[in-house]
């Protein structure tokens, strides 16, 4: 799709004025789909408040409390897989997760505030670079990480599909916990939102739990959505780094000085007939 952008794009500029009608058209309908999602935005409080009515007035106020445990077991499943399972993995590296998080803390408030790491695709890109990623790495990786290595995505859905049973007494079998775990976040993507389309698949891939389940962990879905976010950047990044090391493609000493440094510094590699760092210590501010 972006190749195909990137072309049509190319393509219309050449044309000049021949190709003003195309342009007035692709603007005129940007500006439908625009205000469809103005029309999306404005409404879904009232889709959201109707789903906490219907939750409350079908299971009493007490599945609000659930709702509630549901979020907390989900951000605290999120809080060890980074801080025990990634950081193990890390560390296996020879980094440190801590240093790591540090280094893209601002990339990692803009995910909180919009709960999507597709807002800074190209800032993480860029700051994996900088620390001294081969950029061959980091364009293979992190986009193919955003499809398929979304673990807040499968840690939330496997957990939101265990909830949905329960609530129905549903009774999951080996079969169906398989399911789960070979459907979920595959070909998902980290927008807000999405983990509903991909949950409805996955609930279509195992009949025994009614669809209509969704209905039950709508209200939160927004909650849950800031660190499944955060999730998937941090376990993208990691990926990231552990390729760079397996395939000899990461500056080790130069990015060890990048985290012992303040993230407004960034790694210089070498020029390609020098035998060492352009800037000496391998760093400079920007």
């Amino acid at each position: 799709m972006l190749v195909f952008a990137v072309l049509f794009g190319s393509a219309l500029s050449m044309f000049g004025d021949k190709a003003q009608r195309v342009t007035v058209f692709i603007d005129e309908l940007s500006g439908v789909f625009f205000r469809i999602m103005a029309f999306i935005i404005k409404l879904a409080p009232l889709g959201v408040l109707g789903a906490i009515a219907f939750t409350t007035g079908q299971y009493g106020v007490a599945s609000l409390k659930q709702l509630g445990l549901l979020v907390v077991v989900f951000y605290t499943s999120c809080f060890r897989f980074v801080f025990v399972v990634l950081a193990v993995v890390m560390r296996l590296a020879s980094f440190s997760i801590f240093k790591l998080v540090r280094y893209l803390r601002e990339e990692l408030s803009i995910v909180l505030g919009t709960a999507s790491s597709d807002a800074v695709l190209l800032q993480i890109m860029r700051k994996l670079e900088w620390m001294g990623v081969k950029d061959s790495t980091v364009g293979l990786v992190i986009p193919t990480g955003y499809s398929f290595n979304l673990d807040g995505f499968s840690i939330y859905l496997t957990l939101a599909v265990i909830f949905i049973a329960q609530a129905t007494n549903t009774p999951l079998s080996l079969h169906d916990l398989i399911v789960v775990v070979l459907v979920t976040s595959k070909g998902a993507h980290s927008i807000p939102g999405s983990a509903i389309v991909i949950l409805a698949a996955t609930l279509s891939a195992i009949p025994a739990i009614p669809v209509l389940g969704l209905v039950l962990i709508l209200p939160v879905d927004w909650f849950v959505g800031i660190a499944r976010a955060v999730t998937n950047l941090i376990g993208n990044c990691v990926a990231t780094v552990i390729v760079a090391v397996w395939e000899n493609d990461i500056d080790r000493a130069g990015a060890h000085r990048v985290f012992n440094q303040d993230a407004d510094y960034r790694y210089v590699p070498a020029a390609p007939d020098a035998a060492q760092p352009a800037h000496g210590d391998g760093a400079h501010a920007i």
